[in-house]
């Protein structure tokens, strides 16, 4: 295929477009370059031989940038890619090597806040359609490209978009927007994704901060938040909500089987993040089954009192948790929100606020599924070997893609598994960039013949 000799020449190109949208920040929190970087987006996609334009929904909500190119070939596929061009803010500035939107190449690596997470996987599907049309003059089925601007803040609009543009968007198969690739240097293709429901509990006691040694009359609402915590799951992870389970299926005999073959080395995992042993001392095939198929109950951060250098002797006035729930398939964010409500009022702790900030529901691609095995016979020809996983343990907008357009999903990409994605120094590694680039181009070649 004349198409993946041209990736290998053509990697230098690759790199510097790569760079170009790394040093341009694009942090939905902040809403920090986001206009700037849809444009950049944008122009990319044009120069690679697409129509784009910018779609928007209102003042205020990230545009989404859409490119599509017909295939002269085979005009009744079409396959689409889904990415985003927003990124994690980049704090704490002072842990980064270089500045974390340099793009700094050292070697195999290129350096900067989304270099995988999302723009290093984004600039592999623009380069693999460039290269068909750059020896061939055509793509071998219709390719649409959704780029939103908010994932990292939760996709909060992407539902909206889906229904208002849905005939626009219209396809027979979603290439999803990352994947990973292990340790051996196997690309992980994933069916699925994991909801999530991220909520905010707070109690406030008193009108301010008080001396601690009034802590014998005015009660401490940190104390309070932590009992009513510990309430919410048990110490082997286990949800105690009243009827969280309710809805879920078991795994089937298929995903059993898929889960069973895939690699997964404890060791070098807990090496990694300088651990001894997981949670309810999970091992084996109980680990993989976890990662895959189990909900979770996380505290992503407690803030009350004084928590600065040194001693304060200080009785909080207020507490707050952020908790994020891991849903899986069947279990309804709405529904579990009103559980939790209910769990909280039944334990006695009616005076504990809750904030929603976002709920997704779970959403896996059949196995079966043909446009599964077009994917994996791209990956095993360019990395020699893939491995299928039923689901991915982090979550993102697959479901409304599913519930909306109707698409199956589908993740492959470049993202080493150690790539430090959402932490400073986030890394590419340009192998992996060059090798995901030849599979996109596989993947549409296996898909408009399928």
């Amino acid at each position: 295929m004349n198409a993946l000799k041209h990736v290998d020449n053509h990697m230098d190109v690759l790199i510097t477009d790569l760079q170009k949208l790394i040093q341009q920040p694009s942090v939905s929190a902040k809403n920090e370059g986001i206009e700037e970087c849809a444009k950049l987006v944008k122009s990319l996609l044009e120069s690679s031989g697409l129509k784009s334009e910018i779609l928007r929904l209102k003042k205020g909500v990230a545009p989404i940038v859409f490119a599509e190119i017909k295939s002269k070939s085979n005009p009744h596929k079409t396959l689409m890619f889904y990415n985003h061009y927003d990124v994690q803010p980049a704090e704490p500035f002072d842990l980064w090597n270089d500045p974390p939107f340099s793009g700094i190449r050292k070697g195999n690596k290129i350096f900067g806040r989304g270099s995988t997470d999302d723009k290093g996987e984004l600039i592999t599907r623009i380069k693999a359609v460039e290269a068909c049309l750059a020896t061939t003059g055509d793509v071998p089925c219709n390719i649409k490209f959704l780029i939103e601007g908010e994932e990292e803040t939760g996709s909060t609009h992407i539902e909206e978009y889906l229904k208002k543009y849905k005939k626009k968007f219209s396809n027979d198969g979603v290439i999803w927007e990352f994947g990973y690739v292990d340790a051996k240097n196997r690309p992980i293709i994933g069916l699925g994704m994991k909801g999530l429901l991220y909520v905010e509990l707070s109690v406030k006691e008193s009108i301010r901060d008080a001396h601690s040694s009034l802590a014998v009359l005015i009660k401490n609402p940190a104390w309070r938040l932590i009992e009513a915590v510990n309430t919410l799951r048990n110490s082997d992870g286990k949800i105690l909500i009243k009827d969280w389970y309710k809805e879920v299926s078991p795994l089937s005999k298929n995903d059993l089987k898929i889960i069973q073959k895939e690699p997964f080395d404890e060791n070098v995992f807990k090496k990694e993040f300088g651990i001894k042993s997981f949670v309810g001392n999970k091992r084996g095939l109980n680990a993989k089954k976890a990662l895959v198929g189990e909900a979770t109950c996380n505290i992503a951060g407690f803030v009350s009192g004084y928590t600065g250098d040194g001693a304060k002797t200080v009785l909080p006035g207020s507490a707050l948790v952020k908790i994020d729930f891991r849903l899986i398939p069947n279990m309804d964010p709405k529904k579990q929100v009103i559980r939790l409500k209910n769990h909280l009022k039944s334990k006695g702790f009616s005076e504990v606020k809750i904030k929603i900030y976002h709920g997704e529901a779970a959403a896996r691609t059949n196995s079966s599924n043909p446009f599964v095995s077009q994917v994996k016979s791209a990956a095993d020809q360019i990395f020699g070997n893939s491995i299928l996983n039923v689901s991915n343990a982090g979550t993102g907008p697959m479901y409304s893609f599913v519930d909306i357009l109707k698409s199956p999903c589908v993740s492959i990409g470049s993202t080493y598994m150690f790539s430090r994605i959402h932490s400073p120094n986030e890394f590419a590694r340009i192998d992996l960039l060059k090798k995901t680039t030849k599979c996109i181009c596989l993947i549409m070649e296996n898909f408009g013949k399928n």
